[in-house]
């Protein structure tokens, strides 16, 4: 198949048509791409229970981001088909890749069963799906844009952008209806993979959908005037006024979009259900509503774009959200676990420890015991989640924890038989609850002490800032690339600000907290890339709004 294939004369595709094909396809890739990320707790027990707990979390979002890793790879491979094959062919391949490697996830034998094969195996579908989605996004982009009217692309190319979030929508829908039929205990066990056995009917209906589509009329044009490029990757990253844009593109856009983006989305559910100690169900039910009462203004925002330009829209989210998050999600706190807000505030946790005596606990392989005194008090109260301050103390000595006014002593652990270590620290652990419940921080946070609304409305804000960074960032990228290599040249900065500075935000802030004890202190990863996105943007990226796209 080559671009010969599609000379002739350019054919269209109805407006309505371009839009719900590329939708289509790119909402079912989302949808695939997310379940995992929304289940990270429940594929942390069936594919990563040979380590620790927090180890085996930060394991499993650890796999999640590895589909992040390679999606510049998978923009390099299938940006570079996109600009010899065309933009339809490119997106059909990538489409079948995601739907198969998902489906796959669903049948994969857990842990107990298969043992290291299991997350092995796991890794490897994350990373085809990784290699799948980095080729999507710039072909579907691509492909409304070269279709938009002139002083509409921001409008048009909002609706591929809505499709990421109405693919973690449609995933959270599906897993809470699977929970609740089948109920959290059936849910855990198996029919957690009921969601990634129903892609197979996704995949039928948007293959069929993409099926119908004709190629991109810029396309067809190069193909007839014999315009398109040889060497798609040369003309890209190895000539330096394109590689310029590229990298502007990068730094001064999709690095703060995708932080933007990503804690909106992703690391709101699992702040909300691993520190702030929500219901699975609820936690999926609360970003849901927030997500479903923003995607309006991802259109609003790229026809805003239209007017006023690309940039003020993008670079005023990063802005935002690099000023307010701290106070966004502590607000979160207070309205979604009051207790724990007004614990935290009335008998802080404080743990005093020697500081050579605590570790980093991260353990790859699952054989090592952290049973120093520093370390049973701080493992003991990030599975509480519990947040504290560290305070250093005198060499040698065994470490406290302070509960406001109550002081707690650990305990050292090294050197005991495993079976005299696990029944000490679960008397310690009983003490340490009893202390925590008697200064107010409670177990789970308490579904009728909760403001949903209020908390709905600091999530509906998190989308709002999703939708500025996002509505407008396709018609941005395009804009900015010449037509015979634009698939080529917006895919890798798009994909690696999606696919590692988003992509590895949740579990780096995640491991962030656990380190630190401060629930927010995750916190700094967003903040300072949005914010170095904000200056570079504003100094260095020119506004494109309005430009040809079909030279």
């Amino acid at each position: 198949m080559t671009a010969a294939a599609g000379a002739g004369a350019p054919s269209r595709t109805s407006t309505g048509m371009v839009i719900a094909g590329a939708s289509a396809g790119t909402v079912f890739e989302w949808y695939d791409f997310f379940l995992y990320g929304s289940l990270a707790s429940v594929i942390t027990e069936h594919f990563f229970s040979g380590v620790n707990a927090s180890t085996g979390y930060i394991f499993a979002l650890l796999a999640f981001a590895a589909g992040f890793a390679v999606r510049p790879f998978g923009a390099i491979v299938f940006g570079r088909l996109g600009d010899l094959w065309g933009r339809k062919n490119t997106f059909l391949v990538t489409m079948v890749l995601m739907g198969l490697s998902t489906f796959s996830v669903g049948l994969l034998p857990s842990y107990a069963s298969w043992g290291v094969i299991s997350p092995v195996a796991l890794i490897t579908l994350r990373l085809i799906q990784g290699l799948a989605l980095g080729g999507e996004y710039g072909g579907a982009a691509t492909y409304v844009a070269e279709h938009a009217p002139e002083g509409r692309r921001g409008l048009y190319t909002s609706w591929i952008q809505i499709t990421a979030t109405f693919g973690l929508m449609l995933s959270l829908v599906v897993i809470i209806a699977a929970r609740t039929r089948f109920g959290e205990a059936a849910f855990k066990d198996w029919a957690w993979r009921i969601p990634f056995l129903v892609s197979a009917l996704l995949l039928m209906v948007s293959l069929w959908i993409r099926l119908r589509l004709n190629e991109s009329p810029v396309f067809q044009q190069m193909v007839a005037e014999g315009k398109t490029s040889k060497a798609p990757l040369t003309e890209s990253f190895a000539r330096w006024p394109n590689l310029k844009l590229v990298i502007l593109a990068l730094l001064g856009m999709t690095a703060g979009q995708a932080v933007v983006w990503y804690t909106g989305q992703f690391y709101a559910l699992t702040f909300l259900e691993k520190f702030l100690k929500i219901d699975g169900v609820l936690t999926n039910e609360l970003v849901a509503g927030g997500l479903f009462l923003a995607t309006p203004f991802f259109v609003v925002f790229g026809w805003l774009s239209d007017k006023i330009g690309r940039k003020p829209v993008i670079l005023a989210g990063c802005l935002l959200a690099a000023l307010t998050y701290f106070p966004i999600f502590k607000a979160i706190t207070a309205s979604a676990n009051p207790a724990l807000a007004a614990a935290s505030a009335s008998a802080p946790v404080t743990v005093v420890a020697d500081p050579a005596d605590c570790a980093f606990q991260l353990d790859p392989v699952g054989k090592q015991t952290f049973a120093s005194s520093c370390d049973i008090a701080k493992s003991t109260l990030a599975n509480a989640g519990v947040g504290y301050v560290n305070q250093a103390a005198p060499a040698g000595s065994v470490a406290v924890v302070k509960i406001g006014a109550v002081s707690l002593p650990s305990f050292a652990g090294k050197g005991l038989p495993a079976a005299d270590l696990k029944k000490q620290k679960g008397a310690w652990t009983k003490t340490l609850a009893a202390d925590l419940k008697t200064a107010g921080y409670p177990a789970k946070a308490d579904p009728a002490k909760m403001n949903i609304p209020l908390t709905v409305f600091w999530l509906w804000l998190l989308g709002i800032y999703v939708t500025m960074v996002y509505g407008p960032i396709a018609a941005a990228l395009v804009e900015m690339f010449p037509a015979r290599i634009r698939y080529t040249s917006m895919s890798l900065p798009y994909h690696i600000g999606n696919g590692w500075f988003g992509g590895f935000l949740t579990p780096t802030a995640f491991a962030m907290v656990v380190a630190s004890g401060n629930i927010y202190f995750g916190l700094w990863f967003p903040v300072t890339v949005a914010a170095a996105t904000f200056v570079i943007g504003l100094l260095f990226v020119k506004e494109m709004n309005g430009a040809r796209i079909e030279d």
